[in-house]
């Protein structure tokens, strides 16, 4: 019999003026491993290197923009609508002042900052790219996510948030930080088991085989529908995050995690049809 796991690591390595969290590493190395991708793929396929820094410097300001304004307005405007100052500062002054970081942030709404400011550098750096069409840059980019997902899910799991249901036997996780002595389910590390096994996937995909050549667009539309698939199953096992509206409720039976992933997986059903469509001989 699997027993849980009393689950009540420390949150960071304390420096005595400065704390180091450890949910702000896996931020780092998830960047550090996307940088390094993404330089493969521009030594491989003759893109211009010197293009590297500003396109990090994007995607950065992508995800936590993104990330954070997508947990302000998707799961937590009730409160933020009182507390403009903390949806863009990483301390509060109420009751009183304290540094918290940047506490809560949303996949759904990071993936749309990513994509935003991707098209804007696409923009930006558009006479300097070798490789013009946008296509090519979805198609490669998505490769430095995946990790980058999985360590964040990681992080989570340290920070006890995004927690799942209880599992209501011996399996599972004790959360000690949210008080609690019955067992949940370790979505985190679900999902990112999930995400590494979408590393491998679209990693080999682009390494071992010509998709990228023949089926422009394609390998994008399988990271999108993988990753909004997976989002959609694990809500099943994933405390709510926020309420959504009876009547929304009763007529769908999903969580808000669930609807926000809808039109991420259409999106990437029509990139998988739009790569079979362009292909080339």
């Amino acid at each position: 019999m699997i027993s849980a796991i009393v689950w009540n690591p420390d949150l960071g390595l304390d420096l005595g003026f400065f704390t180091i969290r450890y949910y702000s590493l896996m931020y780092v190395i998830g960047f550090l491993f996307g940088y390094w991708i993404i330089k493969k793929v521009f030594e491989r396929e003759g893109e211009n290197t010197e293009l590297l820094d500003p396109l990090l410097m994007y995607i950065f300001i992508g995800v936590i923009l993104g990330g954070r304004l997508g947990h302000v307005f998707f799961y937590d405007w009730p409160y933020f609508k009182h507390h403009l100052s903390e949806i863009l500062l990483p301390f509060r002054f109420e009751p009183e002042f304290q540094f918290t970081g940047f506490q809560g942030m949303a996949s759904h709404g990071a993936t749309i900052g990513i994509a935003v400011m991707a098209f804007l550098f696409w923009r930006k750096y558009k006479d300097k790219i070798v490789h013009k069409d946008f296509i090519w840059w979805a198609d490669r980019l998505i490769l430095a996510i995946p990790l980058g997902g999985a360590a964040i899910r990681i992080g989570n799991l340290i920070n006890s948030e995004i927690v799942g249901k209880p599992t209501g036997s011996d399996y599972g996780f004790i959360f000690v930080q949210l008080g609690e002595k019955f067992p949940r389910h370790p979505v985190q590390i679900y999902e990112a088991i999930a995400y590494l096994i979408l590393l491998f996937i679209v990693l080999y995909l682009y390494f071992k085989t010509d998709m990228t050549q023949k089926y422009p667009g394609m390998l994008f539309g399988i990271f999108f529908t993988y990753l909004w698939a997976v989002r959609f199953i694990i809500e099943f096992w994933k405390r709510q995050q926020k309420e959504i509206p009876n009547w929304l409720m009763e007529a769908t039976g999903l969580t808000m995690g669930q609807l926000l992933s809808i039109p991420g997986l259409l999106i990437g059903l029509y990139f998988i049809y739009y790569g079979y469509k362009h292909r080339t001989a």
